[in-house]
């Protein structure tokens, strides 16, 4: 009896998900209501920064409603007894008051605290919180960066945010943590959200990371996404600004070129400078600025981080005058590694080390500056489908439809650069070894991870079109192709959104779900 239920049950699922299985999954996006992204009396989005020279500096912010005029953080080097904080000192925070109010997307007046945490201890685990004296946070613990030249330190570098950014970013960047849950600070490659100054996204965002960000220092560079216009006036004259949030919520070090505080700016982590470009606005200024910098460096180690890639990794992208401007500079003082985004899709590469190879080496085995470009959020794009030629560059590994996050590690004379998928798979990896003046070695380990993930080998990307529909939009709009296919459910009712392009003519389609045409839309450019 039990055999005969246990087999009816069994057919029963196979004919429910066969039925089930007709009819496309259609997604629920979450909705957000307004109050949702609204400040507290209570600390929020708290979020640690690094300074200038991270063994002796820290900075965190923290926001709460405008009522809360008076804020402070506390701070003392953490141990095991649970009353560490009776040597805490306590610093009254720097308070500003962003009004929100006239810009449509931010919406809420809200008051944003910062303090500094200077003449720290090198190496030595820290334990801080900040409130306003009543309500407090809680005690948070970070490590400052150590004196010594050859200790091994590990860091994290994500690509674009961007969207679906607490449905699916929260997933990749907890996994990153949790891969490299001793890395002391993480490489945010520009475009954390899509849209500069909304509050929704930053909220997404600041809950997606949660307490990562206030114990994983950030190291963010701003991308095309964090400039957009701000109010009706800004739309009209096409004039982009940066994120209204992003001086409020963020306290960087200001060594960068004047007028570019914030988001252009380095640290010297160790024997490693890091380097922070912004892409997105005065590019001659910022090369000088560069070259002096690395000019006058000591550090072994040197990685510069930006948004807009120099060798782009997906298609009809080709960013000439930032290459032509940064890469020769990038060359003339070995620069080991630079990290971008923007492209929604990940490549790495690598430039000839020019003309300091000695002789009887082999050039495989040696390099110029390495390049990575790489995707963290949930927004993809195709490849370019020649790679990286015509560019005089190499491209190594490459990827599509897949969310990753980048484990770097740098021991003395050796850097380990390890990307994982969202679910901690190795992707790709290689290692750069330095050895007296010559450039450096480079060892390819991408045969260590798993195979190369593209659109046609994954779950797909775009909603399917199923084929016996697809020919019949074809013969009914002969010379049109395919531009995107989205399911939507209304009223229990399913139906497919579709766009057809041919030249200048574009087509838009609602179609129910046997495929016929229930509205037509066309345009011409």
């Amino acid at each position: 009896m039990k055999r005969i239920s246990f087999l009816a049950t069994f057919l029963w699922g196979i004919l429910a998900w066969t039925g089930l299985a007709q009819e496309p999954r259609v997604y629920r996006a979450p909705e957000f209501d307004v109050e949702w992204s609204k400040p507290s009396r209570y600390p929020d989005r708290i979020v640690l920064n690094l300074g200038e020279d991270p063994a002796i500096s820290a900075s965190v912010t923290w926001r709460t409603v405008p009522e809360i005029e008076t804020a402070f953080a506390e701070i003392a080097v953490a141990t095991g007894a649970p009353k560490f904080w009776r040597n805490a000192n306590t610093l009254k925070a720097v308070t500003t008051t962003f009004d929100g109010s006239k810009i449509p997307t931010a919406g809420f007046i809200s008051n944003y605290h910062s303090a500094t945490f200077s003449d720290l201890l090198p190496d030595t685990v820290y334990a801080y919180r900040v409130g306003d004296g009543k309500r407090w946070s809680e005690w948070i613990q970070f490590r400052t960066a150590s004196r010594s030249t050859t200790e091994p330190f590990s860091f994290l570098y994500v690509g674009d945010t961007q969207n679906f950014i607490l449905e699916l970013w929260s997933r990749l960047i907890r996994e990153g943590y949790k891969k490299a849950p001793d890395a002391r600070f993480i490489i945010h490659a520009g475009d954390l959200v899509n849209n500069a100054h909304r509050e929704q996204e930053w909220q997404e965002w600041f809950d997606a990371g949660g307490w990562i960000h206030s114990s994983l220092p950030s190291f963010p560079v701003p991308g095309n996404h964090e400039y957009r216009p701000l109010g009706e006036e800004g739309g009209k004259k096409g004039i982009r600004s940066l994120s209204a949030q992003w001086n409020y919520q963020f306290t960087l070090p200001e060594n960068g070129p004047e007028g570019l505080e914030e988001t252009v700016y380095f640290m010297d982590y160790q024997d490693t400078r890091i380097i922070g470009l912004n892409t997105n606005v005065e590019h001659e200024k910022q090369a000088v600025w560069l070259e002096e910098l690395l000019s006058g460096t000591t550090q072994k180690w040197k990685v510069v981080t930006f948004h807009h890639p120099l060798f782009s990794a997906s298609s009809n992208r080709d960013n000439t005058e930032l290459r032509e401007l940064l890469k020769p500079i990038f060359d003339k003082y070995h620069v080991d590694l630079v990290l971008q985004g923007h492209d929604h899709s990940y490549a790495r590469g690598r430039v000839s080390p020019g003309e300091n190879t000695l002789d009887g080496v082999n050039l495989r085995d040696r390099t110029g500056t390495v390049y990575v470009v790489s995707v963290s959020g949930g927004k993809m794009y195709g490849l370019r489908p020649n790679a990286w030629d015509g560019w005089e560059a190499e491209r190594d590994r490459a990827a599509e439809n897949t969310q990753l996050f980048q484990v770097i590690t740098i021991e003395d004379n050796k850097l380990s650069f390890e990307s994982y998928t969202a679910i901690g798979e190795l992707y790709d990896a290689f290692d750069l070894v330095k050895g007296g003046e010559g450039p450096n070695q480079f060892i390819e380990r991408k045969q260590e991870a798993v195979a190369p993930r593209r659109f046609n080998n994954t779950i797909p990307y775009q909603d399917p079109l199923p084929d016996a529909i697809k020919n019949r939009l074809q013969k009914r709009y002969p010379g049109f192709e395919f531009d995107g296919v989205a399911y939507s459910k209304e009223n229990g009712v399913f139906q497919y959104q579709v766009k057809m392009e041919k030249g200048n003519e574009e087509v838009e389609l609602r179609l129910d779900a046997d495929g016929t045409v229930l509205e037509e839309i066309r345009k011409k450019d």
